[in-house]
């Protein structure tokens, strides 16, 4: 085991599928010699060489373009967008070609490459930096969406991911990139994707979290049961598409409320999914609204406002005595 932070534990699933698959390879804006903005592929080129990690134009069409071209072909791509919010330019070969391959050609032909990208608030970055589009690729059929929340987790399902026979999104909290860390095993596992965890047991409330927010909500939940004697179910979703709905309901069931917590904005976000799926096979377990708490429905605001903006311990206290006491 050792104790890392989430960037050290991603570096080493990329290192360990490089050394272990020859078809692996990594692509990206400056993922070479400078080992990537966050420094997640530190390393990696010098050991594995040019041809395994590859710098790339400033091109985030043609890295995704090339990628989709490279695992139609035998090769397991690792495909690396410097931030989320520069993702819009490759929409076109993410949603029409690597996710739809695969249903076009009847099983005849898979997509097996990862996308890695870094996103959220938190960290004062500029414009197009922070933005949580999560909510986007949940509408893409044939997508996995992943968002691991901390060091243990990235490892296992980032080499999932990468085994993966089809196209994953692995989404990265930047603010958790070195916030805390993580007993990790340093032998490789993998953590099955579609499958959420139930990070904290309880008997009032069922929270449904991910990503950065996770940290976050267990700082709430704790003050709520010192504070105020609540006993909150926590279930860090990891996996946004698919969504394991069955852990989700088996929760509900059993605390008879919810709340959703999500960094993006409101309105059509993936919280709106999961009240839906609740709603659709809970209902008449449920004592009280599911309520959201979520980011405003605005573009990212600019640094020195975003700690208004993104939701917090209080934000999530209020809507659990809310719910709990209606």
């Amino acid at each position: 085991m050792a104790n890392l932070t989430m960037i050290q534990a991603i570096n080493e699933a990329l290192g360990i599928s490089l050394e272990q698959d020859p078809r692996t390879i990594i692509l990206g804006e400056d993922v070479g010699h400078n080992g990537g903005v966050f420094r997640a592929t530190e390393g990696l080129q010098a050991k594995f060489g040019e041809n395994r990690v590859v710098d790339t134009p400033l091109a985030e069409s043609a890295i995704i373009g090339t990628s989709i071209g490279l695992a139609l072909n035998g090769m397991r791509p690792i495909a690396e967008i410097q931030f989320l919010g520069f993702i819009f330019e490759t929409m076109d070969q993410i949603a029409s070609q690597a996710a739809r391959t695969r249903f076009r050609s009847q099983g005849r032909f898979h997509v097996p490459m990862v996308i890695r990208t870094p996103f959220g608030g938190g960290v004062r970055t500029p414009e197009m930096h922070a933005d949580s589009l999560e909510a986007l690729f949940l509408h893409t059929p044939g997508l996995k969406v992943v968002m691991p929340s901390n060091a243990y987790d990235a490892k296992g399902l980032l080499l999932s991911a990468i085994a993966d026979p089809d196209p994953v999104l692995f989404l990265e909290p930047m603010r958790l990139y070195r916030l805390y860390r993580s007993e990790v095993p340093t032998e490789p596992y993998q953590i099955p994707l579609g499958k959420a965890k139930v990070v904290r047991e309880g008997t009032h409330i069922t929270i449904v979290t991910w990503g950065p927010m996770v940290p976050v909500t267990m700082d709430a939940v704790k003050q709520l049961q010192e504070k105020h004697n609540i006993s909150c179910e926590v279930i860090d979703l990891r996996t946004i598409s698919p969504i394991d709905t069955e852990t989700i309901i088996q929760s509900v069931e059993k605390t008879n409320r919810a709340l959703v917590v999500h960094e993006a904005v409101k309105t059509g976000g993936v919280g709106a999914e999961i009240i839906a799926r609740i709603n659709e096979k809970a209902l008449y377990s449920l004592e009280a609204p599911v309520r959201r708490i979520t980011g405003f429905d605005t573009p990212y605001p600019m640094s020195m406002v975003e700690d208004h903006w993104l939701p917090n311990s209080e934000h999530i206290i209020n809507a659990v005595l809310e719910t709990v006491n209606e």
